[in-house]
């Protein structure tokens, strides 16, 4: 059911509080899937149950709790450690059973013979914090030596292979992830022969006019590489690298050297990835509400098109951006790493659902660049959503949103508000069909 609740954060100027019992989940590790008020682990289309209602997964101890203690401040890099674990050395004979009767569990055994030490990793007792642990070790064996399992990172300049895919926290992945899915995108020119979309399976077409030129292709660029670009070097790797992308060009340059989309390039898109029959299309695009423009989307969801768009950028609480407004469209705003909605996005009903999509790094022509905005965002939930329809999932908004829904971290109000939707989308999704 679709509630419409008031949030704290209306007004783009006012100082925004942080989100309640919200982890940090930009890493490797998903974790917000394994804390907050998480309402399913995974994806839709992981398993057959996702077609239907499964109740709520009740939310489990969070190890960090039991991890953090006061003074250690895990965002400072020379702070961080393994939740729930210390290691020891200098270790007496019958250890093993007496860490036991602690409430410690061994873990692992390491001999490191040329240095001639034996060491312990041990998962501490879930009522201590790692000092207290410790220090009831060192109570009970005073002449070990203990500390955290600390956390390093190299230290180096270079990025992973996909920082699209590291900042929601899924996986590296192989060339393949996504193979059988058809994306459709909407947006601008796209350039073929930067790294990440090079012998990538894109078909592109572009509906400008023929006396015009078209715009310039950083936007394009940047979603065709979220969404399928190679998982090689700079970190431009795409969320589905192994998908088919039928990308098409709406925007041109006017008379007035400003570069605009129109409503017939955009229809005439439309038309030509309805027939090339893809399982979601990506608009990453907003402008006012239209009466062809509604028609047009309602045929198309009649055909089993489903639309995932940008909720827009004019921070604004009354001026809905479409197509993302519409009732058969899938709205999606920008947050960034400390699960703060973009200062810029709009607010709304329509909002369903929240994403990445502040300082991403993103393909352009001739390189990459850091960019913000609703854009960026919704290449992660059309990538779900076109996993999901290609494994059998209804074709429809209503039934795609309650399959995301069921996996969400909630955000700001509880349950849906006009600033993030249902939340933020975890779990992250099986690459094949």
């Amino acid at each position: 059911m679709r509630r419409c609740l008031p949030f704290w954060a209306r007004p783009a100027s006012r100082p925004r509080p942080a989100p309640r019992s919200t982890p940090r989940f930009w890493n490797t590790t998903n974790r917000a899937a394994r804390s907050g008020r998480v309402s399913g682990q995974g994806a839709p289309g992981d398993t057959e149950e996702d077609e239907e209602a499964r109740p709520a997964a009740q939310p489990r101890p969070n190890p960090r709790t039991r991890a953090t203690a006061p003074g250690r401040d895990q965002t400072q890099p020379d702070q961080r450690f393994v939740p729930g674990e210390i290691v020891v050395t200098n270790v007496p004979e019958g250890l093993d059973a007496g860490v036991r009767r602690l409430g410690f569990r061994v873990l692992e055994r390491v001999t490191i013979k040329s240095l001639d030490l034996r060491i312990f990793r041990l998962q501490i007792p879930r009522r201590l914090d790692v000092d207290q642990a410790m220090e009831a070790l060192r109570r009970a064996y005073p002449g070990v030596m203990t500390d955290v399992n600390t956390v390093f990172e190299p230290s180096a300049t270079g990025r992973p292979a996909s920082l699209a895919r590291e900042r929601v926290g899924w996986v590296p992945a192989d060339d393949a992830c996504g193979a059988g899915v058809r994306l459709g995108l909407i947006d601008g020119w796209v350039d073929l022969e930067h790294p990440a979309l090079q012998g990538q399976d894109i078909e592109f077409r572009s509906f400008h006019r023929e006396e015009r030129k078209p715009g310039a292709a950083d936007h394009g660029t940047a979603m065709a590489a979220l969404l399928v670009g190679k998982p090689v070097g700079e970190g431009f790797g795409g969320l589905l690298p192994g998908a088919k992308l039928m990308a098409a060009n709406m925007f041109e340059v006017n008379q007035s050297g400003r570069t605009v989309g129109n409503l017939v390039a955009m229809l005439r898109a439309l038309e030509w990835l309805i027939e090339e029959g893809v399982h979601v299309v990506n608009l990453s695009i907003a402008g006012g509400n239209n009466t062809l423009m509604q028609l047009a989307f309602k045929k198309a969801q009649i055909n089993g098109l489903v639309a995932v768009a940008a909720a827009g950028n004019w921070a604004s609480d009354d001026r809905p951006a479409f197509p993302a407004a519409l009732p058969g469209v899938v709205a999606v705003t920008a947050i960034d790493e400390k699960l703060l909605v973009y200062p810029r996005a709009n607010r709304g009903d329509y909002i369903d659902f929240a994403a990445p999509g502040v300082e991403m790094w993103t393909a352009v022509p001739g390189g990459g660049k850091v960019q913000s905005g609703t854009s960026f965002a919704t290449p992660y939930i059309a990538a779900i959503v076109g996993l999901a329809v290609a494994r059998g999932a209804r074709p429809n908004a209503e039934t795609l949103r309650g399959l995301l829904g069921r996996r969400t971290f909630d955000l700001g109000a509880p349950g849906k508000d006009s600033v993030f939707g249902r939340g933020l989308v975890v779990g992250e999704p099986r690459c094949g069909t």
